[in-house]
């Protein structure tokens, strides 16, 4: 990479950080713990994934990325996210197999390991998460992309949150149903979990539109994109 390019994109660096921490967490988060607040919509409950509270912030860094630097960086950043969130299952796994100490198994134990964090160490939230951000991430991408040039670059907010409407679904939808066939989740939760994610990822989408305004701009400018 020359001199130039490395000037060019110098925040891209930090924005590649933010996305691979916000990824590994959520997925742990995941994993950890189901969430209900006790309110429901048309009789469905919203229980949610702890993952869910972090993970929609993945879809501002991915408009973002799409918007300043084009979809072969943002393909390339996702890329690099999922193998550390596969790096991170694999150090799971191998901690799963590894023999326990006495004193670890009296106050905590391996049945509690797999409660909690059963989903990483067996890959299935990892495979989930991938499907899912693949399926959806990318469609979001695209979907950006066509509207930018639909629109002649005019009306962000129309890019962000209609890219979203259709991103966030089908990654919902991929991400719980796998992560039900490989039993992270029970299937009694699939409706639910679809639901409540796919409202919740784009009430934070919308609520950080302008946020996105803000970053894409300032990133431009600074970017000389």
């Amino acid at each position: 990479m020359s001199i130039q390019s490395e000037v060019r994109f110098r925040y891209l660096d930090v924005i590649t950080a933010f996305f691979v921490s916000i990824l590994i967490v959520s997925n742990v988060a995941s994993s950890a713990k189901i969430i209900d607040l006790g309110v429901s919509v048309f009789g469905f409950r919203l229980a949610f994934d702890g993952g869910t509270l972090l993970f929609p912030l993945s879809y501002v860094f991915g408009d973002v990325l799409a918007e300043v630097y084009g979809f072969r960086a943002s393909r390339r950043v996702i890329w690099t996210g999922f193998a550390a969130l596969a790096l991170a299952s694999g150090l799971f796994f191998v901690l799963r197999i590894l023999p326990a100490d006495v004193e670890w198994e009296s106050y905590a134990g391996q049945a509690a390991f797999d409660a909690i964090l059963g989903g990483m160490s067996s890959g299935g939230i990892a495979v989930a998460s991938l499907a899912g951000y693949l399926v959806g991430e990318f469609s979001n991408s695209i979907t950006l992309i066509w509207i930018k040039k639909a629109t002649n670059s005019r009306f962000l907010w129309v890019r962000t949150i209609g890219s979203t409407l259709i991103g966030e679904f089908l990654d919902s939808l991929v991400f719980v149903f796998i992560a039900s066939l490989t039993g992270v989740f029970g299937w009694e939760l699939f409706l639910t979990l679809v639901l409540t994610n796919y409202l919740f990822k784009c009430m934070i989408e919308v609520l950080m539109t302008p946020a996105t305004y803000l970053a894409v701009f300032q990133l431009k400018k600074h970017e000389q994109a």
